[in-house]
């Protein structure tokens, strides 16, 4: 069985975990190995469970303890060149990823990782670098698009894929707009390489979704300019509006920013 657990899911870190009973692959390392160490006690879980470890960009909350966990655990490390590189000028990362362990990835090029089969997929976000990750294992498609400015034609397909879905619903627009941020923070976030807000999010569900999608995580959300609830019943609103109702027809849930979910059963 397929379970998935997300160690923080915000600009304080990200950090998401896919395992079997004999593999395991995380997804960003921008949560502390202390921290990690102590949420795998908490499951009854180890570190020394994940054998791979992907990165979908070079902003320091997914990346600023990815040479850590790589050299104590002897990770190999999968990303795009352009990231990897991306990763070596982040002074956020203090211990760098050794040579051997690093791995390129390209977007549309489906690699075999144990019991995994990883397709990763281009995303329009202002890093370096972006990729969404398609993950397949034990008949099961799972799929994560985070730090995303639009859903592209690339992208849709993929979660019309998916059975779950990892989807960034970032900031409510209202919120965003008259909130404290300077207008050049605003204008980025709110562009085509910045982040998702709540109804961009519920539309690229409701658009794409296919009768496999049983349930959708809403990730990285913004501390000033949005809430748990508010992107819940933001979303939950417009999917109610194509007629798909949540609880019914697909899950919702809503992804902490700075702590652990619990391990959800992916069947």
């Amino acid at each position: 069985m397929l379970r998935f657990i997300s160690f923080g899911s915000g600009s304080s870190g990200n950090c998401y975990f896919l395992y079997t009973e004999t593999d395991g692959l995380m997804i960003d390392a921008g949560v502390g190995v202390r921290a990690l160490k102590k949420h795998c006690r908490d499951f009854g879980l180890s570190l020394s469970r994940v054998r791979h470890l992907l990165i979908t960009h070079d902003h320091a909350d997914h990346i600023k303890c990815v040479g850590s966990l790589s050299n104590e655990f002897h990770l190999p490390v999968y990303a795009t060149k352009i990231v990897h590189d991306g990763i070596d000028r982040n002074y956020s990362v203090a211990r760098k990823i050794t040579a051997d362990m690093r791995h390129y990835i390209t977007p549309g090029k489906t690699i075999q990782l144990g019991e995994f089969s990883v397709t990763p997929f281009s995303v329009p976000h202002d890093s370096s670098d972006n990729v969404g990750y398609e993950v397949q294992a034990g008949g099961v498609t799972f799929c994560i698009i985070t730090d995303a400015g639009c859903i592209t034609p690339e992208m849709a397909p993929f979660i019309t894929r998916a059975n779950y879905l990892v989807l960034e619903a970032n900031h409510d627009n209202e919120m965003l707009q008259q909130g404290p941020y300077p207008q050049h923070l605003k204008v980025r976030i709110a562009s085509e390489t910045g982040h998702l807000n709540n109804y961009a999010t519920g539309e690229a569900i409701a658009q794409n979704m296919s009768e496999g999608l049983r349930h959708v995580f809403l990730c990285h959300l913004s501390e000033e300019n949005n809430h748990p609830e508010l992107a819940r019943k933001s979303v939950e609103g417009v999917l109610r509006n194509y007629g798909i109702i949540v609880g019914k027809d697909l899950q919702l849930d809503v992804l902490k920013r700075t702590l652990p979910t619990g391990v959800f059963d992916l069947v």
